[in-house]
């Protein structure tokens, strides 16, 4: 049924979301590319952005130059995603799965998104482990989504807390399950004004747990 209401959201609102990439994903793209080696700077950057939605960030990292796989489960988000990549001329690799049961190529990705998942802490625990297990030497995984404390004091986002988390729990499952591979490199709770839906130009403003890790070298 989850399925079924994201497909009929993406077949009502997805002309209406947010377009641009989240900051977050841009900062790192960038900083991955900037530390590029001379002798690496003509290898093609690999992307894999789980639960991309319509893919917004999907197609801003096709548009800089890398090799783009986008995975969601719902149908008609993927659908949408790849029409507006098409029409930009944009090649991403589209993929419908369940990304709890998906499992990815492993240590093959420079950058592994998953931006605003929210699911029930033991499922978001086998995505996560996933997800860095496809990240490469060298590369970096983003987990971006709304904060537990968004509940009290942000706007917006999922009002149940069994689906929202914190940045500690997410470095700590990382550091627990894998060890001295992972290195923390941003660990916090960032505030945003929302700029989409009916609070967008209010000030309101949504708190996001925000978590950049890399595998080193």
């Amino acid at each position: 049924m989850k399925r079924e209401r994201w497909n009929e959201r993406y077949i009502t609102d997805a002309a209406t979301w947010p377009d641009e990439p989240c900051p977050v994903v841009v900062d790192t793209a960038t900083s991955l590319s900037a530390g590029v080696a001379p002798e690496e700077s003509r290898r093609p950057r690999r992307a894999l952005d789980l639960a991309c939605g319509t893919g917004r960030n999907a197609r801003y990292l096709a548009h800089h130059g890398w090799i783009v796989t986008a995975v969601d489960y719902a149908q008609e988000g993927i659908t949408y995603g790849r029409g507006v990549a098409e029409d930009a001329s944009l090649t991403i690799d589209w993929r419908v799965a369940d990304l709890v049961t998906w499992q990815p190529e492993q240590e093959q990705y420079d950058l592994v998104l998953i931006c605003y998942l929210h699911l029930p802490w033991s499922e978001m625990e086998t995505v996560i482990q996933s997800a860095w297990s496809a990240v490469a030497s060298g590369g970096r995984l983003v987990v971006v989504g709304h904060d537990r404390t968004n509940l009290e004091h942000g706007t917006g986002g999922p009002q149940h807390p069994e689906v929202l988390y914190v940045p500690h729990q997410v470095t700590t499952l990382l550091r627990t399950v894998f060890g001295d591979s992972v290195a923390v490199i941003r660990e916090e709770q960032s505030r945003y004004e929302v700029d989409h839906g009916e609070a967008a130009g209010t000030g309101a403003e949504q708190i996001d747990c925000v978590v950049v890790a890399g595998r080193p070298q």
